[in-house]
């Protein structure tokens, strides 16, 4: 088995054509012709994803996030990205990953389905299928029933398994009409007003922009950045397994930081 095999295969489920033009989705570090018999699955490369890849003698990282979204000049052991790519280079590990095509293609999808959200269209939609159906970023859709913020922070955090999320706006705040953004979402905050979103679900939004939020009307819980994109490992894994049942498949969670 080859990486240019499996990267063929979830690339028909997850086109690179339908990444933003600003990512850096596909091929990271490697070659396509390298013969793979362990996968590792995870959300980042980070140190100790890629650690984690050498000490059980992985051929192939896939993760959701790329491992640099901006150029880099020098390749070298003096810089952070360059002793990540030397270590996936010198260990012989491919590294591929999947973001904003991955985010049009299924993740939306999934954080709908474990919200149980109703009646969902894309929140900011990027491209027409040749049916005419429009997808994009994100999701906005309808709750099961009404509830308060409290409780919709409370149904949040048991859909997607989380210890914490951060409410912007009252608790006692009710809504059904939820906007829904996996990963850093600010930048959708006018998307979520413009279709009416009672609560905006997302990451990454920081103090003046909740507030700001809040002050138009809009309740933001934000779930974290990694909280919901955690979804991605899961299912990217559950697929190699189903196409290819000669592959170990590994996968690695845990959240970057923890809440003291």
């Amino acid at each position: 088995m080859n990486t240019g095999k499996i990267i063929k295969e979830v690339e028909k489920e997850f086109p690179p054509q339908l990444a933003m033009d600003w990512d850096n989705s596909g091929l990271q570090v490697g070659s396509r012709k390298n013969s793979v018999k362990k996968v590792v699955v995870a959300v980042d490369a980070t140190n100790a994803v890629i650690e984690s890849c050498v000490a059980w003698k992985a051929e192939l990282l896939i993760t959701h996030h790329p491992l640099m979204l901006d150029g880099i000049r020098k390749v070298n052991d003096e810089s952070m990205y360059g002793r990540k790519i030397l270590a996936l280079a010198e260990n012989g590990i491919t590294h591929y990953a999947m973001h904003t095509n991955y985010d049009v293609a299924k993740m939306a999808e999934l954080a709908n389905q474990a919200l149980k959200l109703k009646k969902c269209v894309p929140l900011e939609v990027t491209g027409c299928a040749e049916d005419g159906t429009e997808y994009g970023i994100g999701s906005i859709g309808e709750l099961p029933r009404r509830m308060t913020a409290a409780d919709c922070c409370e149904y949040v955090k048991n859909a997607f398994a989380l210890e914490h999320v951060r409410l912007f706006g009252s608790r006692e705040a009710k809504g059904k009409r939820v906007a829904l953004c996996p990963g850093a979402g600010k930048s959708m905050l006018a998307d979520a007003l413009a279709k009416e979103a009672d609560i905006f679900i997302t990451g990454d939004f920081d103090h003046h922009s909740g507030l700001d939020a809040v002050d138009q009307g809009l309740t933001i819980i934000d779930a974290g950045h990694y909280g919901v994109e955690k979804l991605f490992i899961a299912q990217v894994a559950d697929l190699l397994k189903e196409r290819f049942p000669e592959l170990k498949v590994k996968t690695i969670y845990g959240e970057p930081f923890e809440t003291m």
